[in-house]
């Protein structure tokens, strides 16, 4: 099955499934410390990666890929965590929001929240500051494997990301991974059903077998 056609299977999934998944299978894939700036935003698409550096002695702009980004598509800007130059704004959103974009996912800070919160365009990142990225960092390089919360993202990579964070699950194990992830959530759902119909907790998650469902493949 191509990655694309498993967005929206993902999409439903949340991402403490998504995350239990990737460590049953022995995956590292979650994003340490990057958050949605709205505990409403929810994004599922697939990676595209950009890279940015410290700008030298000629300077640098931000934000001119943003027009070859599409459906589907999560921008994936690894700025190195930095938090004192931004590399998104709010011209940024209104194109992505047009061109239908997934979201963006930063290692790093954007700008101009405030737009993305009258879109409901999905921002997750560090934070929020208002000092532009311009003349302060530069563009390495676009469509490269980049690191956002301590993971490497590489470009074709499923990206899941809501209230409790981000996950990435790499392009050539998607569909295991996200068949993994069916699965645990069913069966939490399941546990959830019991517990609401009078269950022990316990006794609930034994039946299941809840304390497997994250104990890696062997």
């Amino acid at each position: 099955m191509m990655t694309i056609e498993l967005i929206p299977r993902l999409a439903v999934l949340d991402t403490p499934a998504v995350s239990d998944a990737l460590d049953k299978l022995g995956i590292a894939g979650q994003c340490a410390g990057i958050m949605p700036l709205d505990r409403s935003f929810n994004l599922t698409g697939t990676a595209y990666c950009i890279k940015y550096v410290p700008a030298n002695e000629l300077g640098g702009t931000v934000g001119d890929f943003v027009d070859d980004l599409g459906p589907d598509h999560v921008a994936v800007i690894d700025n190195a965590g930095r938090l004192d130059a931004t590399v998104w704004g709010d011209l940024m959103t209104t194109v992505a929001k047009k061109n239908g974009v997934a979201g963006t996912v930063i290692d790093g800070v954007c700008r101009d929240l405030d737009r993305a919160l009258e879109f409901d365009y999905p921002l997750f990142s560090r934070g929020n500051w208002m000092r532009t990225g311009k003349d302060r960092v530069q563009l390495e390089a676009i469509g490269v494997p980049v690191i956002i919360g301590g993971i490497t993202v590489r470009p074709g990579d499923l990206l899941r990301g809501d209230i409790n964070g981000v996950v990435v699950i790499p392009a050539a194990r998607s569909q295991e991974v996200v068949e993994a992830a069916e699965r645990i959530q069913q069966t939490e759902d399941s546990i959830r059903a019991e517990i609401q119909n009078g269950a022990d907790l316990r006794e609930a998650r034994q039946r299941a077998g809840y304390h497997r469902l994250q104990t890696p493949v062997s």
